[in-house]
């Protein structure tokens, strides 16, 4: 009785795996292939992009160092 339980149980979880891993090939292999359509549709239907200008941190470490030497001339 326990020989069958024990073969029962290996064999549950083997199907178990299997599914499990046919489930994740069957993504890994849509995924890919929604890639595939979306970068077809994205040369299709192009979007534009809007470039935020950022500040320059040059001038953020000018007046860092203005700042600074302020504060020395201050203390002297």
């Amino acid at each position: 009785m326990l020989e069958t339980l024990l073969g029962e149980g290996l064999i549950i979880m083997l199907m178990g795996v299997c599914f499990v891993m046919a489930f994740l090939c069957i993504l890994v292999f849509s995924m890919g292939i929604m890639s595939k359509v979306v970068g077809y549709l994205n040369q299709l239907f192009p979007e534009q992009v809007f470039v935020l200008e950022k500040p320059s941190k040059k001038a953020s470490d000018d007046e860092a160092i203005a700042v600074a030497l302020a504060v020395i001339k201050a203390r002297v």
